[in-house]
């Protein structure tokens, strides 16, 4: 368990939380404008203490976000007194703690990064994990820092910079404070892409070399899977407890024991990482790969969506055409024109199979065309050779 962040008394507003919805889908994004703890310091050690007096197996990370060295001095080994496991270093909140020079105002200059942090090791006699914003350029070199200053640890992505919605009534955004707003920070389902990409990154650069506690969106066991995949050693999950309660981590930890079972994994360390050489600049990526799109008709409910998405998104390879005879899926109007893909000229974009309301309705399917792999460094030099002509744009 992670604390919510300790530092000076704080005073929060209200209202403070609002969320993206999508299609019905409740909190896709949640946007908060909450600052750090507003319990006392005394409060939360007391908790901390009686929390481990209770659970003493169960790992207490205490959050801090202070100012000056003396400071974080004195909280961090009030922390290790109060019998914290760890202590997580914010630098990342993107609003109100980044006004006053702490949160993302850290996290954002890795100089300032590694200074802090090594304040931090002059005093800590437990282990220190420091937490990255994302709203930053490039994060590994907040994550060097993190090293650079001695941190046993890294954890990200803490939440994004954003405004998620205009409340077209009053014309402020939410939520709301006596007719004004502000920027929040963005968590939830909708950021895991970015998490994963900023967890991939950190996970292969050769110079952070950290344990790194994944977050960001994640909901269910294989979402904290494909954190685990991408080089995190634990993960963190939040805004779905706030959803749907603590008792989803159960859930949790036994479909990811379910998992690993079946992939025939014999710990989750096992997992760690094993997806982070699969990314790799686009450059190395084989120019002679080939997919395409096929349709299975027995599923196809007749939607057409797949031709719509082509025709008016992507390559215009997908026609209508009469059934000629194929079996109608559910749902499927007898004589009502199918889709069917025009295999030569589709370039596998994988639109038509991602906006298909059916699973595996559409797949997309792997052809041998016996060519030898190309990257694009290779197609250069063959062209500057003179072995090869350019390849003509796509008609």
């Amino acid at each position: 368990m992670v604390w919510k962040t300790i530092g000076d008394p704080i005073v929060n507003v209200s209202s403070r939380y609002s969320a993206l919805n999508v299609s019905g889908m409740r909190m896709v994004g949640f946007n908060n404008i909450e600052l750090i703890s507003d319990r006392s310091v005394e409060t939360n050690f007391r908790e901390i203490y009686e929390v481990k007096q209770r659970w003493p197996d169960c790992a207490v990370i205490a959050s801090l976000m202070f100012d000056t060295r003396e400071r974080w001095h004195e909280f961090v080994k009030r922390s290790a007194d109060a019998g914290a496991d760890g202590i997580e270093l914010n630098f990342g909140c993107p609003h109100g703690m980044c006004e006053r020079g702490m949160g993302s105002a850290v996290g954002q200059q890795p100089p300032v990064t590694e200074k802090i942090v090594g304040w931090v090791m002059e005093a800590a006699t437990i282990p220190v994990i420091v937490k990255l914003t994302p709203n930053i350029t490039d994060v590994t070199f907040a994550a060097r820092a993190a090293r650079q200053g001695g941190a046993n640890a890294i954890s990200l992505i803490n939440t994004l910079n954003s405004i998620t919605q205009v409340n077209l009534n009053n014309l402020v955004p939410e939520p709301f404070v006596g007719g004004l707003s502000s920027h929040g920070g963005y968590c939830g389902p909708a950021v895991k892409p970015i998490a994963l990409n900023m967890v991939q990154s950190c996970a292969a650069d050769s110079e952070v070399r950290l344990p790194i506690s994944g977050i960001g969106g994640i909901s269910n066991w294989s979402d904290a899977a494909e954190f685990i995949a991408l080089g995190s050693t634990s993960v963190q999950v939040c805004t779905a407890i706030m959803h749907y309660g603590f008792r989803i981590v159960e859930d949790m930890i036994e479909g990811l024991n379910d998992y690993l079972d079946a992939k025939g994994f014999k710990s989750v360390t096992e997992l760690v990482g094993k997806a982070v050489p699969a990314i790799q600049k686009w450059e190395s990526l084989d120019l002679n790969y080939k997919r395409i799109a096929r349709i299975n008709y027995d599923k196809c409910i007749g939607c057409n969506l797949c031709y719509i998405a082509c025709e008016d998104g992507a390559h215009q390879c997908i026609d209508l055409v009469p059934p000629n005879g194929h079996g109608l899926g559910p749902g499927r109007v007898p004589g009502k024109p199918i889709p069917q893909v025009r295999e030569a000229d589709c370039v596998g974009c994988n639109l038509c199979a991602i906006v298909c309301p059916v699973d595996e309705c559409i797949t997309m399917v792997s052809i041998n065309r016996g060519q030898e792999k190309m990257s694009w460094s290779d197609y250069q030099e063959k062209v500057a050779r003179g072995e090869m002509k350019p390849i003509p744009a796509h008609p």
